[in-house]
């Protein structure tokens, strides 16, 4: 099961930090701020990614 979530998961997270990127260029977020925003998008979505694949393993 690891092998097929693990390029998804990758995959997703390569996405939502490219929108992340499109927002911060349009809202015009200062460069001291991205980081503060990368970081705090990166960390929720893995948690997301995470608890969906012990979901799926223990069902």
């Amino acid at each position: 099961m690891l092998i097929f979530y693990f390029p998804f998961a990758l995959f997703i997270l390569f996405m939502i930090n490219s929108m992340t990127n499109s927002l911060c260029l349009q809202k015009e977020i200062p460069e001291e701020k991205q980081p503060k925003v990368f970081r705090t998008i990166n960390v929720l979505i893995t948690i997301l990614l995470t608890s969906s694949y012990i979901k799926i393993l223990f069902t």
